[in-house]
């Protein structure tokens, strides 16, 4: 395999028309690193990795893997590789075949390049099914394929539009683990797209969420959990309860921020002006089904939907001026109390549960 290469992407937009997809990003991928793009529809992921490919041109800026600029190099001259969601192996060829395509195309002799595609299927563990057709294959084994198919160019990245997106739960599990496993061993650069959020954090190095064409965070998936950079991210991860209000007054590095309903909450930091709206994040698992006290923060609210997930019960209040504040609690802990929809509760927090968050940049 060849060594890997680092991804440096300065300053890339991609305009489409009156459309502006991707907006200026600027993000270094280590080498050797698994980096995921997060994101809902829209947000410029898919644009970006094609750019990144080769499959899609730059509106402005430069890409460059490695010391190379590639901005202006057609897919085949860029050291990358890409793995389409749809897989989009030939029906007609046998495994061998579909493997050792890319390899007909440079002109290498038939020899070789089947000598090549076996030892791939062999790394995939698919060499039984060599003389197979795609339709004759189920999802996973299909997508082993693929990703021999992808490999067989000996890339310095390996790129993967929603690879896993096609499979049952219970075979994503299985074959995430596999990707992981996979990169490790072949060193090189993953990038890979995903709008799931729990596929990204147990794949990634990197995670970089994007929203409407920026990046808003990208950062280790333990600094995405617990650290999120903005609102955004905070409500996309799911992980944090957001409270929008506007600082009322600050000392001693704390602030204490008003919701437009008038409670108030304090969190740690400084630098905010009064009057300046900011937004906090509290940790779903870390609130309580108890009243706050001198020493706690909260508020009261009224139930509006519980959820029963095996080990933990997922509670979702209104109040606070938020319609979905999460309380995630350990299923004895709810047991012991359990609360029904419509019910008032009594909602608290640590003050080092919440965190300041940072604005998107428009």
């Amino acid at each position: 395999m060849s060594k890997a290469a680092e991804i440096d992407i300065v300053s890339v937009s991609k305009v489409y028309g009156a459309t502006t997809a991707v907006h200026g990003i600027s993000l270094k991928i280590p080498a050797g690193s698994y980096c995921c793009f997060l994101g809902p529809s829209g947000c410029g992921k898919t644009s970006t990795l094609r750019m990144i490919a080769g499959h899609e041109s730059i509106s402005s800026g430069d890409i460059r893997l490695g010391n190379t600029v590639v901005t202006d190099f057609p897919p085949a001259k860029r050291g990358t590789a890409m793995m389409f969601q749809s897989y989009a192996l030939f029906p007609h060829l046998d495994l061998i075949d579909n493997v050792a395509f890319s390899l007909k195309m440079k002109g290498v002799d038939k020899a070789e390049r089947r000598a090549k595609a076996l030892e791939m299927l062999k790394l995939m563990q698919m060499e039984p099914y060599a003389n197979r057709r795609p339709a004759q294959l189920s999802g996973g084994q299909q997508q082993r394929v693929a990703l021999a198919r992808a490999l067989i160019t000996d890339p310095e990245a390996l790129l993967l539009d929603e690879p896993l997106s096609a499979l049952d739960p219970f075979l994503k599990i299985r074959m995430r683990a596999e990707l992981k496993k996979l990169q490790k061993s072949l060193g090189i650069t993953f990038v890979h797209v995903t709008h799931s959020q729990e596929e990204a954090m147990a794949l990634a190095d990197i995670m970089v969420i994007m929203n409407d064409g920026r990046i808003e965070q990208a950062a280790a998936p333990r600094e995405v959990f617990e650290k999120p950079a903005t609102a955004f991210v905070a409500r996309f991860m799911g992980d944090h309860n957001v409270l929008t209000g506007r600082v009322t007054s600050s000392g001693n590095g704390v602030l204490v921020m008003t919701v437009p309903e008038g409670q108030s909450f304090s969190v740690r930091g400084a630098g905010r002006a009064v009057g300046e709206a900011v937004d906090i994040g509290i940790r779903t698992d870390r609130v309580r089904l108890q009243v706050a006290t001198e020493w706690t923060l909260g508020f009261n609210g009224i139930v509006s939907n519980v959820e029963y997930r095996g080990s933990s019960v997922k509670i979702t209040v209104l109040g606070a001026g938020s319609d979905d504040f999460t309380v995630i609690s350990d299923d004895s802990d709810y047991f012991a109390r359990p609360v029904a929809v419509g019910e008032a509760v009594s909602l608290s927090w640590e003050l080092d549960d919440a965190l300041l968050l940072g604005r998107s940049s428009a």
